[in-house]
């Protein structure tokens, strides 16, 4: 597996959704080692036996950095049914738990959505709420919430996204930076600059511009990871200028062990840049 040095990208893992093959969990997490990855992402919460979870991550060494919220795009916390806002803060203890249980240290958070039914402002307000009530369990459980910047029309902003992690003044809440998702509508080196130490994990995905001008703005991912225009270089410097050195998750189409094993080589290619 990769070695723990001050490069900002210190650690590997990738997203157990990736991984396309009919497997228990043991292999599962027997190829994740095979691999070379550091560690693995699971959503929660989830369905998968904790004990062979917790047996498998301790046979093979494989580590489980974090968990992805599993509920928040179906129930969102900014709803505007405040059953629904309920239904998202009750999953997502869970989800702190199941992730306290699995060794990990944070837990991925959409914090909102905004549509034809929930305007922005409503959606920070609904956001500011639903954090201020996950905050305390996430200290007492011993879990840091990871915010991600995901194309839900919402905190736009590098400096607006640095501004509502601020206004909780919690150290248990902090930003899960895609660098992929950010290409389309801001530059990485700014988001990383805004929001320095704030920064708790770090996602990978490709993204290109050319395709997204010539083809639409989903089409922008349809690029092999290093083969598109993120500037993977400056991101590494962008990062070692904040003085990150963490775990970086990559998250891109999946497939058999073939294809994740070079994703995997294109990976290693660019957190050594």
């Amino acid at each position: 597996m990769s070695d723990t040095s001050r490069r900002p990208m210190a650690r590997t893992s990738l997203k157990w959704s990736m991984i396309e093959e009919k497997l228990s969990v043991a292999d599962t997490f027997r190829l994740i080692a095979d691999l070379g990855f550091d560690g693995v992402e699971l959503d929660a919460p989830n369905d998968l036996p904790r004990d062979e979870v917790l047996a498998a991550r301790d046979a093979t060494g494989v580590a489980i950095p974090g968990v992805i919220n599993s509920v928040h795009w179906k129930t969102p916390l900014t709803d505007p049914d405040p059953a629904v806002r309920e239904a998202c803060v009750a999953a997502t203890i869970e989800a702190m738990s199941l992730a306290k249980s699995y060794g990990a240290q944070t837990m991925l958070l959409v914090p909102g959505v905004v549509n034809d039914a929930t305007s922005y402002a409503a959606a920070y307000d609904r956001a500011v709420e639903g954090i201020d009530r996950l905050l305390p369990h996430a200290e007492e459980i011993g879990i840091s919430i990871a915010l991600e910047n995901v194309w839900n029309n919402f905190l736009l902003s590098p400096l607006e996204a640095a501004h509502l992690v601020d206004g909780f003044d919690s150290p248990r809440l902090g930003w899960y930076f895609d660098v992929g998702n950010v290409m389309r509508y801001g530059r990485p080196a700014d988001w990383i600059e805004a929001l320095g130490s704030r920064i708790l994990r770090i996602d990978i995905k490709e993204y290109s511009l050319t395709r997204m001008n010539a083809e639409g703005p989903w089409k922008g991912f349809d690029v092999a990871l290093g083969e598109g225009d993120v500037d993977w270089a400056g991101v590494n410097a962008s990062l070692a200028a904040v003085g990150y050195s963490g775990w970086v998750s990559v998250e891109m189409p999946g497939g058999d062990r073939h294809h994740l094993a070079d994703l995997k080589q294109r990976l290693d290619r660019i957190v050594s840049l």
